[in-house]
């Protein structure tokens, strides 16, 4: 038995295949002078093709996975495109007079050791897909074939030292049931495509890997503990073949809970919405059930191309995704560029803090151009369905006001230029620094609505960044601080009588479901495949015994004692049979 991380979940037990460790090994090839014009040529071909399976890599993949996804390989793209990488590249071939395959090899090794050597998580990902593109040009160069993966007949455990973003998009899920790496992270790309792709996956294993595995070796997978069984007795294939079907009638259960109303046994009705960023997420979410969207990320518009999206195609995405919520609501948040998320054709200046810098309603409020573009076409969908407007990163009652003032301008030009909207849009804002906190009972006078973004909150309150693996255990949900501030951000809305949301990533977390319903929110904004988990945990738990838990809670001094409790809560309601528990009173 091999211990490594758990990065997607799942059990998988079948035939491995080893993935051979395509390094190539290039004679160090001198080009003559003369030569030099026909290896940039060389050089500029294989950008050029690379990047077109690039973007063919995407197409495929929009019918099987979410936008944020085929993101991954936009940062594919860029760093095909990044001059600092092809510089590199083109000073080997100028100045030492090397083949075009040869300077692409030496400028893979030389980033990717620069990055290894790092004492920082995110960068090493970044050294994988370097690596990952670097060999895709290396391919076009050299002209070498693809990897040859065993027949879709034969469903296989792929072992491998890595596997890239670009290796995964070629698998068939429906044939891959598991896959077993010796590098990698449950942040890295390859480990969001994996989930996305409904593929269990372990990383972080013994080095020894490929060695102790052997191409049609019997293997047992389990991608939430993070072991891997090699030649399993026949009492480990029983369990853990048992869990698997353990783990199917779950998943069949939570499909039946789609159109269950989601309710406490105590009477508690919770709107249960989703996060999405593309019409195919909205799709998934349609089909478990969401009560609407609670947070559609609009900056993926933006970022899936190469100049800002015009207010057509802006107000067609939104038109379809209000029309298909048929009359559930529709939260936009508008633009929140910035921090991580950059635009290739809107160059930010460099700063030496970006996340606390010239980013969403900030840019917003500054570029009024690009921000009444996005309201019109906001205001112009809302004529369709049920469409809620929100603002990012809001700090001051001054930057709320001024968002409005610009939503009422754009009403103005659309009521002069006859096109239909809901003069009554409800305006709402993310709560997501301390600033705003502080002032909730302010804020809630001025809009309809607020959404908690505890992702930033968090970081914000602790001054903690959650990729640094330095201080990333120090990043708490659930530290006395943050559970105070959401205390107050819920009572200061319920004082003022509008709607309070929650849209980060606590909302999908099973151990902070009694904290919503002891607080009393409103709804819970998730991705869409933590909904029916949710649904299903609210089902057979009582909002009483949640305030009770809270009474509790607020003494607690330190995330670890507030976790002790929140766990033995779960663990309660774990021993109870969902059903039976929905009928208990309370």
């Amino acid at each position: 038995m091999m211990q490594g991380i758990g990065a997607s979940s799942g059990i998988a037990i079948g035939k491995s295949f080893v993935l051979p460790n395509w390094e190539w090994e290039l004679p160090d090839q001198k080009i003559d002078v003369s030569d030099l014009a026909k290896e940039f040529d060389r050089l500029y071909e294989g950008i050029r093709t690379s990047k077109d399976e690039i973007e063919q890599i995407k197409d495929e993949l929009a019918e099987v996975v979410g936008t944020e996804e085929r993101n991954i390989f936009d940062a594919h793209l860029a760093i095909l495109s990044d001059p600092v990488f092809m510089n590199e590249i083109q000073g080997i071939i100028k100045r030492q007079y090397k083949a075009a395959e040869v300077a692409v090899k030496e400028a893979i090794d030389h980033f990717v050791t620069m990055f290894d050597l790092l004492d920082d998580e995110y960068m090493k990902e970044r050294a994988l897909d370097i690596k990952d593109v670097g060999n895709r040009l290396l391919k076009h160069l050299l002209g070498a074939p693809e990897i040859t993966l065993p027949s879709d007949t034969q469903p296989f455990i792929l072992v491998a030292r890595e596997i890239s973003p670009s290796q995964l998009a070629h698998l068939n899920p429906k044939h891959v049931l598991g896959i077993a790496t010796i590098a990698g992270s449950t942040t890295s790309h390859s480990a969001i495509m994996a989930r996305a792709l409904g593929i269990p996956l372990v990383v972080g294993l013994d080095p020894q890997l490929e060695e102790l595995i052997e191409t049609g070796d019997l293997v047992v997978l389990d991608g939430d503990t993070g072991r891997v069984i090699t030649d399993p007795s026949e009492e480990e294939i029983a369990s853990y073949t048992t869990q698997q079907q353990l783990q199917a009638e779950y998943q069949n259960r939570l499909k039946s809970l789609a159109g269950v109303q989601a309710m406490t046994p105590d009477g508690k009705e919770l709107e249960l919405g989703a996060n999405i960023s593309s019409l195919k997420e909205l799709e998934v979410a349609l089909q478990v059930g969401a009560h609407g969207v609670g947070l559609f990320r609009t900056e993926f518009l933006y970022m899936d191309r190469n100049r800002f999206p015009l207010e057509e195609e802006q107000y067609d995405v939104y038109k379809t995704v209000a029309e298909q919520l048929n009359g559930k609501p529709l939260i936009i948040r508008t633009l929140d560029i910035g921090g991580d998320k950059q635009l290739d054709y809107f160059e930010l200046e460099e700063e030496d803090n970006p996340f606390l810098g010239y980013r969403a309603i900030r840019i917003c409020l500054d570029r009024k151009d690009l921000f009444k573009t996005q309201l019109r076409a906001i205001l112009r969908a809302s004529a369709y369905g049920n469409v809620k407007v929100m603002y990012p990163l809001i700090s001051s009652v001054e930057e709320v006001r001024a968002a409005k003032a610009v939503l009422e301008e754009v009403k103005d030009e659309l009521k002069q230029e006859g096109k239909p909207f809901n003069p009554a849009i409800e305006n709402g804002i993310m709560i997501e620094l301390p600033a705003a906190v502080s002032i909730a009972d302010f804020l809630a006078e001025e809009v309809d609505f607020f959404s908690i973004g505890t992702n930033d909150l968090v970081q914000f309150a602790l001054a903690v960044d959650r990729m640094n693996e330095k201080i990333s255990h120090m990043y708490q949900p659930f530290h006395p601080a943050v559970l105070r501030m959401l205390k107050a951000t819920v009572e200061a809305a319920k004082r003022k009588g509008i709607h309070v949301g929650v849209c980060g990533e606590m909302a999908g977390d099973l151990r902070a479901l009694p904290v919503w319903l002891g607080l009393n929110v409103d709804e819970l904004s998730m991705s869409a495949h933590a909904i029916l988990p949710v649904k299903e945990r609210l089902l057979s738990t009582c909002r009483s015994d949640s305030e009770e838990l809270l009474e509790q809670l607020w003494k607690c001094r330190t995330a670890e004692e507030t976790i002790h409790l929140l766990e033995e809560f779960k663990r309660s309601a774990d021993n109870k049979h969902p059903a039976e528990a929905a009928r208990r009173p309370c």
